[in-house]
């Protein structure tokens, strides 16, 4: 791991996580979790304050050791019990179904193989259980799926394997899932990061 990979961009990663455009959508999403839950891609613990003090356990999984001890501040912090993992969501170390809610915010993303990390999120969710999401992903219109063609090289380099435009509904349907709600749209303008997918959706 280089040092931009090892120190700069864990805290880039956390300043852009931390943004107050993205916290309804980080609300929306962490308020339908239920049970036992596991957040893909914990990151530095920003959704930790939001989650319930009901829930039975959050497992937070990250790759990053240092996104990672960044968390473990929060989780010492959360008024609920808090474990976390260090680990790629290509091969989640727990159980089938063994969780009932997953969690993912701005993560598929990032994650080299998809289609396999949804395969393990399927594995891993109880019958019944459900993936709650919010990404970024392939816009409708051309001229931004141009740039984000173009510009996706560059960010899988230095943002952390950031694919700009993965088609997010077509991956999740396409890795076993039904999806029961999906509202998309731009964040805030038209450019190659904002067009987002916020929803839910069920194994089948």
């Amino acid at each position: 791991m280089s040092f931009y990979q090892d120190r700069i961009l864990p805290h880039l990663t956390h300043l852009a996580m931390r943004q107050r455009i993205l916290r309804p959508y980080r609300e929306r999403v962490v308020a339908g979790a239920a049970g036992r839950v596991l957040e893909i891609g914990i990151g530095s613990g920003v959704n930790l304050p939001l989650y319930s003090r009901a829930l039975r356990e959050v497992v937070g999984l990250e790759p990053s050791p240092r996104l990672l001890s960044m968390a473990e501040r929060g989780a010492e912090r959360a008024d609920l019990p808090v474990r976390l993992l260090e680990g790629s969501a290509e091969s989640i170390p727990l159980d089938d179904a063994s969780v009932d809610t997953v969690i993912m915010t701005w993560t598929l993303c990032s994650i080299p193989d998809a289609g396999r990390a949804l395969a393990e999120v399927r594995r891993v969710l109880r019958p019944g259980g459900r993936l709650l999401f919010v990404e970024h992903g392939e816009a409708p219109d051309a001229w931004i799926r141009w740039w984000q063609d173009r510009l996706t090289p560059m960010t899988k380099r230095f943002v952390g394997g950031c694919h700009l435009g993965r088609p997010i509904r077509n991956l999740i349907e396409r890795g076993g899932f039904r999806i029961e709600h999906l509202a998309t749209g731009y964040l805030k303008g038209r450019n190659p990061t904002s067009y987002m997918f916020e929803g839910r959706a069920r194994p089948l």
